[in-house]
């Protein structure tokens, strides 16, 4: 029997690897394998398809090559934010290990792993490991989890632009603490794209570490589909299908096109309906969204992998690096809201070095039309949206603490320490972390009489331990920051499982009604512990799943990439721009003689009277988050002033207050305009914004994933699963409870920063009242409604009207608009 190769292959071996397969090696990855090997960690940012996979994996392999290497035990820890990332990933890892260092077994451990193998896996890690940060973490929490990490030399974070922004990110940090404390020499190299504040994100990661640049030539175009006849006055909650017939010729002139949407619900209408145009596509379209069964999205992405599909309609959940080759061109239905979305859709096309990456823009309404020459804009400008680190999330430490304890315990002193070289708890403070080790130890103030909440307890010599092995057990089952709300399995009756639709959409049918997902007409027949089960319908109308979260807005950089491009349409006319502010031309000439267009110094607003009360419109193009914190604080601070009550209407570009009494603004706004305590004043803006909204109901909504990451809220073992109702009820009185005997509860403070800084995006909000004082205000009173106006007030219609009625009311004040604009 020959001897397996056991030590890794030197710089010289790894290029005769890339050269035998007709590859050259980048400078960068040079760059990635030379620190690697003298010790140094770091971040690599290169764009999709760039090659930054077999960057940081020859650097671990070459490391494999250095002396006095373990020879038992796991070495690399590649963590990846997806399931299905995970198997793609190890394919690629394997191909190289198999030349190069055959001896390494390498395998992956995700949800989906099977029960034998992670048997084996727990006596003993393979050498390289592709796994989750949940998974980690949940084999942190084991007792002999020191023993099994002793040997790591490298850990990898795949696509970490990802995870940074969010409480994954910050389960990553803390497994990464714990990681080092066990192994100080630990070598640790994140991979992004797409990304904006680069040095943060280093930070995040390590202490100290380098910053790697992919510098790649890599083409990425980006163009737009411009629809036949621009409405002058467009409306939003469009699905775009009158593009339908554009965006089949389009996918016929290709081999393989993926078409995103923004929402699981449009992706299932968009490929219902391009099968209804082109059936003789059956079996060649696909659909893929995040509640599809995995054996649904496993069989389209092997499709798209073996190039058999000619388009797949998807969702956020293709927008990850999973080598797709065959792919050639993107198509993104309405606008991708922000300029590292877009772009990391753009590169699922020409998925390799040297190859063009394509998107096209669809747009479904004429302002998406402005958007889209801001996008292309910023495209060109490399103007990528930065994503800010969360900061000091008790709820995850708390859920941290309890792991820790089960993963053989802690010493306070010692775990706080290691728990400040986590970059979001760098600066937490000796009370939070008393307040946290009370609260995992005794339930904090108001839960110290339940024995549950007791989850960890100091033994004899101090050490913190998990004192109750049912304790433990729903622990385990809870770990982890993705938080959903409940959703029910859907079954056929025969067998065969579709996917998950939420709780709320199926308690609303009856037997025999018709619902469409998962690409098919399907009849309710039954619902029976927490799985609804169906049976195929004939006929093409059915009920359409709404799966809960809130509409994207639209980014900084993106807002001010189309302020741009109407500053550029007001100083020398739409028709000297590009093909999508030509389109509009007509549109924004309308906008110009009834009112003005806003640009980055100027603040347009309009007031309109109508049967309906007083209006007024305000255009700041600040994104549809902060409209509704600015609309709220505008409104409260004016009733300060004078006895009003308003109604509110928001959407990207601006925000409509409606009173039924006059409000003289002219004069309130002379008020506000200015660095004073005025309407777009900043002083007292964290109290004014909580007088104007109900904020302790916004608090009370944040609070459910906050009470369920903290483990305070059980969501039940397997086949006992509690429903979102019981779940909810839980939740509140937890609030409830708090805030009446435990006001000083940091997990209510936290509920409410949360909010005002990711529901309402307080920091932006108060950036934004900072450029309105410097902003010129262009008031004009109209005597009907703008085109920029007119959609404001179809987003309020829609609030209180059916979809039939609205569209007969928009439809009849379009014709009245129509002809007051004249031809």
């Amino acid at each position: 029997m020959t001897a397996r190769k056991a030590s890794g292959p030197s710089p010289t071996q790894a290029r005769a690897w890339f050269a035998a397969r007709g590859w050259k090696v980048f400078p960068f990855q040079r760059e990635v394998w030379q620190a690697a090997l003298a010790g140094q960690s770091g971040l690599l940012h290169a764009s999709t398809g760039a090659g930054k996979t077999y960057a940081v994996w020859f650097a671990a392999l070459q490391r494999a090559a250095l002396p006095k290497r373990p020879r038992a035990g796991i070495k690399v820890l590649w963590l990846t934010p997806m399931r299905a990332l995970a198997a793609d990933t190890l394919r690629a890892l394997q191909e190289s290990a198999t030349d190069l260092l055959p001896s390494w077994q390498i395998e992956a451990r995700t949800g989906d792993t099977g029960s034998a193998q992670r048997a084996r896996q727990n006596k003993r890690l393979p050498d390289a490991l592709v796994t989750t940060p949940e998974s980690l973490t949940l084999m942190l929490s084991k007792a002999d989890a020191l023993t099994q990490f002793a040997q790591l030399d490298m850990v990898i974070i795949d696509e970490w632009h990802e995870l940074m922004g969010n409480k994954r990110g910050v389960q990553t940090q803390l497994a990464l603490a714990r990681l080092r404390q066990w192994n100080p020499g630990l070598v640790v190299w994140g991979l992004s794209a797409t990304l904006g504040n680069l040095a943060q994100a280093r930070q995040a990661l390590m202490a100290d570490g380098v910053a790697v640049e992919g510098h790649v030539a890599k083409d990425i175009v980006v163009d737009t589909l411009i629809p036949d006849h621009p409405s002058r006055f467009p409306w939003g909650g469009h699905l775009g299908l009158q593009m339908l017939p554009r965006v089949i010729a389009e996918i016929a002139q290709h081999a393989t096109t993926l078409v995103f949407t923004n929402t699981r619900s449009q992706a299932e209408l968009w490929y219902q309906n391009m099968l209804d145009a082109r059936p003789d596509w059956a079996g060649l379209i696909a659909l893929h969204h995040g509640s599809l069964a995995k054996e649904v999205r496993d069989w389209v992405e092997s499709g798209l992998k073996s190039g058999q599909l000619k388009a797949v309609i998807c969702t956020s959940s293709l927008d990850l690096g999973v080598d797709f080759l065959p792919v050639e061109r993107v198509l993104q239905i309405g606008s991708a809201k922000g300029i590292a979305r877009l772009l990391q859709r753009a590169g699922r096309s020409g998925h390799a070095p040297g190859r063009v990456s394509r998107l096209t823009l669809v747009p479904t309404q004429s302002m998406e039309l402005l958007e889209a020459a801001g996008a292309r804009q910023a495209v060109a400008a490399r103007d990528i949206e930065a994503r800010p680190v969360p900061y000091k999330p008790l709820d995850v430490l708390v859920q941290h603490l309890v792991t820790i304890a089960l993963g053989g315990g802690f010493r306070s002193e010692e775990l706080l320490a290691e728990v400040r070289t986590a970059w979001s708890f760098r600066d937490l403070t000796d009370e939070e972390w008393q307040w946290a080790l009370d609260f995992v130890a005794r339930g904090g103030q108001t839960l110290a009489v339940y024995p549950e909440y007791r989850r960890v307890l100091p033994d004899e010599e101090g050490v913190y331990r998990v004192p109750d092995v049912t304790i433990g057990r729903r622990h385990r089952m809870g770990i982890g920051t993705i938080v959903s709300d409940a959703s029910l399995q859907v079954k056929y009756v025969s067998g065969g499982r579709l996917g998950s639709v939420e709780e709320s959409f199926i308690s609303r049918l009856k037997k025999g009604d018709h619902f469409l997902f998962a690409g098919r007409i399907l009849e309710f027949v039954r619902l029976h512990e927490m799985t609804a089960y169906v049976r195929r319908a004939t006929g093409s109308r059915g009920a359409v799943p709404r799966w809960q979260g809130g509409k994207m807005p639209m980014s900084s950089e993106l807002a001010h990439a189309a302020l741009e491009q109407l500053r550029l349409a007001t100083m020398n006319g739409a028709d000297t721009l590009g093909p999508e502010m030509r389109a509009i031309a007509p549109l924004l000439a309308t906008q110009q003689k009834w009112s003005a267009l806003p640009t980055p110094d100027t603040t347009v607003i309009e007031t309109m009277h109508s049967r309906e009360g007083r209006h007024l419109f305000m255009f700041p193009f600040a994104g549809r988050s902060v409209h509704i914190g600015l609309a709220s604080l505008i409104a409260w601070r004016v009733a300060r002033l004078t006895p009003v009550t308003f109604s509110i209407a928001v959407n990207d570009y601006g925000f409509e207050l409606l009173a039924a009494q006059e409000v003289d603004w002219a004069a309130v706004l002379d008020v506000g305009h200015g660095a004073d305590a005025g309407l777009f004043g900043t002083d007292r803006l964290l109290e004014d914004v909580l007088s104007s909204l109900n904020a302790t109901e916004l608090s009370q909504r944040r609070f459910r994933e906050i009470a369920r990451i903290a483990g305070l809220i059980f969501q039940g073992f397997p086949g006992q699963s509690k429903s979102a109702r019981q779940l909810q009820a839980s939740s509140a009185l937890f609030f409830s409870v708090f805030r009446q005997h435990d006001a000083g509860n940091l997990l209510l403070t936290q509920a409410q920063r949360e909010v005002l800084e990711q529901e309402l995006e307080l920091t932006r909000l108060r950036a934004t009242l900072e450029e309105l004082q410097a902003r010129r205000i262009s008031f004009h009173a109209t005597a009907r409604a703008t085109p920029f106006g007119f959609a404001l007030m179809v987003e309020r219609f829609r609030e209180k009207l059916s979809t039939e009625k609205l569209s007969d009311r928009v439809a009849r004040m379009v014709r009245e608009l129509e002809k007051a604009a004249g031809p």
